[in-house]
């Protein structure tokens, strides 16, 4: 038998020890959890979320089945956690017509851009917020909406892009359920 060289045996002991560690992953912690048909109020769907979600084994949704907001019930808020971690949050809060609001100074210090289907409204790379004032079917009040995420498993530059348009689909989703310019 010739003797390989050094080198050789490193190479085929190195591989032969990945290949193990790989024969013994666990598929499940790299994939990414399962979430339910219809998450936070109806608005999104699983497809829509799926880049906040990364990889785990359980995804759970805690939120009310939708946003409708009336004076007798001010707001509603969904958390999606994987793993016991938030991934995806959304809020709605009707305000008194007229009630002043201030941005946090933290939203300001992500640079935030308006959005452009939205007056009052930012737009950053964790998130985008809105608020607006509504005619209601019996009163006018103010809509607060808020998204934010986990943007870790997102690349730099499709954030912003995601963030604004799940505020516009969830900016006209909540209009329909509060019944803000009805």
């Amino acid at each position: 038998m010739t003797a390989r060289p050094r080198t050789y045996r490193a190479v085929v002991a190195v591989a032969a020890g990945a290949a193990l560690l790989a024969g013994c992953s666990d598929d499940k912690a790299s994939a990414a959890p399962e979430l339910p048909a219809s998450t936070c109020f109806g608005a999104f769907t699983p497809t829509e979320l799926a880049p906040f979600m990364g990889t785990g084994e359980e995804a759970r949704v805690a939120g009310p089945a939708d946003v409708r907001l009336s004076a007798g019930r001010k707001s509603a808020i969904c958390n999606i956690y994987v793993d016991g971690k938030t991934r995806f949050f959304a809020s709605a809060e009707r305000l008194p017509q007229g009630q002043h609001f201030t941005w946090a100074p933290a939203v300001d210090e992500q640079k935030p851009e308006p959005l452009p289907f939205a007056e009052n409204s930012k737009l950053w790379d964790g998130g985008a917020a809105i608020f607006l004032s509504c005619d209601g079917p019996t009163d006018a009040f103010e809509l607060k909406l808020w998204l934010d995420g986990s943007t870790e498993h997102i690349e730099q530059g499709e954030r912003r892009p995601l963030f604004a348009g799940l505020m516009k689909k969830y900016l006209d989703f909540a209009r329909q359920q509060t019944g803000c310019g009805a």
